[in-house]
């Protein structure tokens, strides 16, 4: 797995569920399937007059999720905003062009009332249920900073075995100290939870 083929996942699913706050800072989600995808970016179009796109004018952070029908996940998290006034027209005659049932919903000059939006820095996570073990991993597109998620396993583990009985995935190997295999990890916390001396730290903490 890498970044181009999680694109191309998510482009094949068509309708993404994009994730933003409002200005209570209550959660919102809306499907969104106006979407250009390049090697490097993220393209979409939405209504100026829409809460969707006055949140993207005011704040900017998105998350993208995904799921396909073999149970894999793909989360974007990044920073929308709105292209140049150059480029809008470019992207969103793209848009249109590539998704055509866009002009039964904003026909003719109609259209205009839209804005692009594009991300072009994001963490991009990746989470298989469909494999035994399961598989994760983590890409960036542009220079998006990686936020480390899951668990290690710290010099002051004794080697009893605690963590690896109640791993559900066994994706933790024996070792001075024990080793979680981090691509096959749920990020469950049993390990965590039954430590006997507390030897499992919880990353980003």
């Amino acid at each position: 797995m890498d970044l181009q083929t999680c694109l191309k996942k998510m482009e094949l699913v068509g309708v993404l569920a994009f994730a933003t706050v409002d200005n209570e800072g209550a959660p919102q989600i809306r499907n969104i399937s106006a979407i250009h995808y390049e090697p490097d970016a993220i393209y979409f179009y939405t209504a100026r007059g829409k809460n969707f796109c006055q949140e993207l004018l005011a704040d900017g952070r998105v998350q993208v999720l995904c799921y396909t029908k073999y149970k894999e996940m793909i989360r974007l998290s990044g920073k929308a905003y709105a292209v140049s006034d150059e480029e809008q027209i470019k992207w969103r005659d793209r848009i249109f062009e590539e998704q055509p049932y866009l002009s039964n919903v904003y026909p003719g000059d109609t259209r205009s009332i839209g804005i692009i939006f594009c991300i072009d820095k994001a963490e991009v996570e990746y989470f298989n249920l469909g494999v035994n073990p399961i598989f994760r991993d983590v890409y960036t597109l542009g220079d998006a900073e990686i936020h480390e998620k899951g668990y290690d396993i710290m010099e002051s583990c004794i080697g009893c075995g605690t963590c690896v009985k109640h791993c559900p995935q066994q994706c933790i190997e024996v070792g001075k100290p024990y080793v979680i295999r981090q691509n096959n990890c749920l990020h469950c916390g049993n390990c965590f939870e039954n430590c006997p001396v507390k030897a499992v730290k919880k990353r980003g903490l």
